[in-house]
């Protein structure tokens, strides 16, 4: 079973619950869904990222909010006020969790600089070369996640694949931002075929056959609570 762990902070006047149905949705319409478990954090402050990535082991860590100029993510800390986190302080996190985190998606402005510092431990980090409309940030996880449920070639990237939906999924609303988002990635599947295989190995060895194709993601109020929502989806490569 992989497992998406997405993160949510500063939900105000923010897009957060929007972009959280549209991944939902992309999910469910996967081509084939057995395969990921989805666990939704709100309201994250650094300490919460931290315990919920050594607790759920997950595949992909997706997070949504605001960016600094500077490449720091917006969190919050103890009394609900944001809080910047460095791109050094992330890659040292996410160099705690590089044996099960494959990829992590950053879907806020200004953040291709901790995708590039993440990208030193963690194979795939997407970032934002700049300030990133809503709408764009919307559409981009939107393909993003339908690209993930779709049946890929044995030699077909689906990390690249999924980048390159979500960029089309831009494209294609007529939005001209599609030159914002930026994928860093430390291999290249490819031109390496041991190397993809081994990787493939790994994904199979973390998968959990199951049955039925029902998704419990219910609607939810997205507030300054913590909760979980769990839901399956069957995907294709890298090798889901």
């Amino acid at each position: 079973m992989k497992k998406i762990l997405i993160l949510t902070a500063i939900p105000q006047s923010l897009r957060l619950d929007k972009e959280i149905s549209e991944v939902e949705k992309a999910i469910r319409r996967a081509v084939k869904r057995d395969m990921f478990d989805v666990d939704i954090r709100t309201a994250v402050q650094p300490q919460d990222i931290r315990r919920a990535i050594a607790e759920e082991k997950p595949t992909i860590v997706h997070f949504c909010g605001h960016g600094l100029s500077d490449g720091s993510l917006l969190l919050e800390d103890d009394g609900g006020n944001p809080k910047a986190v460095s791109p050094e302080g992330l890659a040292s996190l996410f160099e705690l969790h590089k044996d099960y985190v494959i990829c992590v998606l950053l879907n806020a402005c200004h953040s291709v600089k901790s995708a590039e510092a993440i990208n030193e431990h963690i194979n795939y980090a997407i970032g934002m070369n700049q300030e990133i409309q809503d709408t764009s940030a919307i559409k981009f996880a939107q393909g993003f996640y339908d690209g993930l449920g779709y049946k890929n070639s044995e030699n077909q990237d689906v990390f690249q694949r999924a980048f390159k939906e979500g960029l089309v999924a831009i494209k294609l609303e007529s939005l001209s931002q599609a030159e914002i988002p930026v994928i860093k990635t430390k291999i290249n599947l490819e031109s390496d075929s041991a190397l993809a295989a081994e990787i493939n190995k790994i994904l199979e060895e973390l998968a959990t056959p199951t049955t039925g194709d029902n998704i419990p993601m219910s609607g939810t109020s997205y507030d300054q609570s913590t909760f979980k929502q769990v839901g399956k989806v069957e995907g294709n490569q890298v090798n889901f």
